[in-house]
């Protein structure tokens, strides 16, 4: 009989921050989804207009880590929806650039500081020292971690 590796799914770092990640989201995600009838996908997009206007689509798609289909959908139903305008590059009229328009921001203003208060929420179960280390430890994966997964995947 041959013998198998066993992941203990639940000990598995990459799931547990997956679900850690999607329990979060979906938290906030039932509110403004109710409200303004906006998915997770589309709050990203604009969560990040909202701190760096004049973005092209792939930009975002960068800045967020979703796929450009995912990224390029829920921009064309924020354009539909009057809370995105796109325009054309000033000095490139082959690329687009993207941002809120006003209908946008009076939903951007209204999400993100339930977002903040989401997450004040939740952080308020660890002490300073904690919080400090978190943000340290989600640096460095981030970084490092991220790139030596990625170098061991490109050597083999």
């Amino acid at each position: 009989m041959t013998e198998h590796h066993v992941l203990e799914l639940e000990r598995f770092l990459p799931y547990r921050l997956s679900i850690l990640s999607n329990t979060i989201s979906q938290a906030i995600a039932r509110e403004y989804e109710q409200r303004f009838e906006l998915s997770v996908t589309e709050w990203r997009v604009m969560a990040v207009l909202g701190r760096y206007e004049g973005l092209s689509a792939v930009d975002v798609a960068v800045r967020t880590a979703m796929d450009k289909v995912a990224v390029s959908r829920a921009l064309t139903r924020l354009v539909q929806a009057g809370r995105v305008k796109r325009t054309l590059a000033d000095l490139d009229k082959r690329r687009s650039v993207l941002a809120l328009t006003t209908k946008g921001w009076k939903i951007y203003d209204q999400v993100a500081p339930a977002a903040l208060e989401h997450e004040r929420q939740l952080l308020s179960t660890l002490d300073a020292e904690e919080r400090a280390w978190l943000e340290k430890i989600l640096i460095k994966l981030g970084t490092e971690g991220v790139f030596a997964m990625n170098a061991a995947v490109t050597t083999k």
